[in-house]
C-alpha cells in the first residue's frame, strides 16, 4: 500500500482560500487521520543536502566509541549530544495499552517481538533547532547548548551540514503543520503557534538522526529501533539509504515497509515521510493517532547493503535514519481542541461499527507539554 503524497509546493504558490489549496489541506488532514501518517514533497528540499547530511553522520559514528562517549550528556536525560547503542529502550514492552495494541493485529501483521525487553541497538544524536523563548519558562533546568563533536574531519563539517538539512527539515514540517491545521477547520497558524519555541527540555525542534551499525548488528530480523510511537508532534523523515522501516496504518492494521519516492526527472526537491506523534494525538483527542513504526534488518536491507558493500568498499556499513522531531513548546497547556475531541469520538464510534477495535477510550488529561515530554522520557529509560 502507498501512502497519500501531499504536495507542498500547491500551499506555497496559490491562495491560501484558493480550491487548490483547500482540497490539498484536506488530503493532508485526512491522511494524517486515516494513516497517521504521509509523504509530503517539496521542491525546496535538496536530495544533495540530505546525502552530505547521511555522509557526515556515517563519518561519525564510525568513530571510536570513546571518542563518541565524549558527546554524550546523559544527565540532561539524553537530550542534547549522542545516546549510544542499548541505551534506550522500546517503551511498548512494558506498556500495557501498547502491548495490547500488537495483541489486536493479525499475527502476521505484528511487530518482531520486543518481549525480552532488550534496549535498542542504535545510537542517536540530538542537534537542536529552533529559537529561544522569550519568557521564563517552567521547564529552565534542563536547557542546554547543542553539542559540536571534537573529532577530526567532524568539526568542520558539522554545523554547517546539521544547520542546513535541518531548516530544509524544518521548514518542510512546519508547512505541513499549517496544512493540517487548515484542513481541520483551524486557522493556518494553530499549530505552528503552538509549537514555535519546540520543547523536549532542553531542545526545541530537534534534528535526530539514528545509527545501527550494520556491521555489528546486521543479521536478519535484528530490531534496531522497537515498535514505539514519537512522543513529538510530527515526525518527519528524509531518505534513508538502508531499506527496514515499518509502519502500520491506524486504517487496516497491516504492517507496511516503507518506500519514499525518488524524484523524477520531471520533479524537483525531495519526497519526505511525515509521522503523526503523540502531541498531535493529544491535542486532536485522538482524532489522530500517534503513528507505531519500527526499524529492523530485512531482506531489502541486506540486499542494499550487499550493494553498498560492492560499490563503495571504503564507506561505512551504518543505517542512518534522516530524521527530525517537530514539537510543541514546552510551556503549552496540552488539551484536546474541542471541535476536534468530538470529530474523534464520532470516528471512534465509525471504527467500532466497522469491526475495528481500537481498545480502551483513552483520556487526553490537561497538562504542559514539558510534563508530557518527562513522562514519556521515563518510559524509554532516558530520564530517571
Amino acid at each position: 500500500m502507498d501512502l497519500p503524497i501531499i504536495d507542498l509546493d500547491v500551499y506555497h504558490s496559490n491562495a491560501p482560500t484558493s480550491p487548490a489549496v483547500q482540497e490539498e489541506c484536506a488530503r493532508a488532514a485526512k491522511a494524517l487521520i486515516t494513516y497517521g501518517a504521509l509523504v509530503l514533497h517539496d521542491s525546496r528540499v535538496s536530495e544533495a543536502n540530505n546525502e552530505a547530511f547521511l555522509d557526515l553522520l556515517e563519518d561519525y559514528f564510525a568513530q571510536p566509541s570513546d571518542l563518541l562517549r565524549r558527546d554524550e550528556r546523559p544527565s540532561l536525560g539524553y537530550q542534547v549530544g549522542v545516546t549510544l547503542e542499548n541505551t534506550e529502550k522500546p517503551k511498548c514492552a512494558v506498556d500495557e495499552p501498547c502491548l495490547r495494541v500488537i495483541e489486536r493485529l493479525a499475527p502476521e501483521e505484528r511487530p518482531l517481538d520486543i518481549s525480552a525487553h532488550s534496549p535498542d541497538p542504535k545510537c542517536r544524536f540530538f542537534w537542536r533547532m529552533g529559537e529561544p523563548a522569550p519568557y521564563a519558562t517552567q521547564f529552565p533546568t534542563l536547557n542546554a547548548p547543542n553539542v559540536i563533536p571534537e573529532g577530526p574531519d567532524i568539526r568542520e563539517r558539522w554545523t554547517p551540514i546539521m544547520e542546513t538539512w535541518g531548516k530544509s527539515m524544518k521548514s518542510a514540517v512546519s508547512g505541513l503543520a499549517e496544512m493540517a491545521a487548515v484542513g481541520m477547520g483551524l486557522p493556518a497558524e494553530t499549530f505552528i503557534d503552538a509549537g514555535r519555541y519546540g520543547s523536549y527540555l532542553p531542545s526545541p525542534h530537534l534534528l535526530a538522526p539514528t545509527a545501527s551499525d550494520l556491521e555489528k548488528y546486521g543479521t536478519k530480523n535484528t530490531i534496531l529501533a522497537g515498535f514505539h510511537t514519537d512522543l513529538n508532534f510530527l515526525t518527519i523523515h528524509g531518505r534513508s539509504r538502508y531499506p527496514g522501516l515499518h509502519i502500520w496504518a491506524r486504517n487496516t492494521g497491516r504492517r507496511i515497509a516503507v518506500k519514499i519516492p525518488h524524484p523524477s526527472g520531471t520533479s524537483n526537491g525531495s519526497y519526505l515521510l511525515v509521522q503523526a506523534g503523540k502531541q498531535l494525538e493529544h491535542l486532536t483527542g485522538g482524532l489522530v493517532k500517534a503513528g507505531y513504526h519500527e526499524v529492523i534488518v530485512n531482506d531489502a536491507t541486506l540486499a542494499i547493503a550487499s550493494q553498498r558493500r560492492q560499490e563503495q568498499p571504503q564507506r561505512p556499513q551504518i543505517r542512518i535514519s534522516s530524521t527530525f522531531f517537530w514539537h510543541l513548546s514546552s510551556d503549552y497547556d496540552l488539551a484536546p481542541i474541542a471541535s476536534l475531541a468530538a470529530q474523534a469520538k464520532s470516528l471512534r464510534a465509525a471504527q467500532f461499527d466497522l469491526g475495528r477495535d481500537e481498545g480502551d477510550d483513552l483520556e487526553y488529561a490537561p497538562m504542559k507539554v514539558g510534563q508530557q515530554v518527562q513522562n514519556e522520557l521515563k518510559h524509554i529509560a532516558l530520564l530517571a
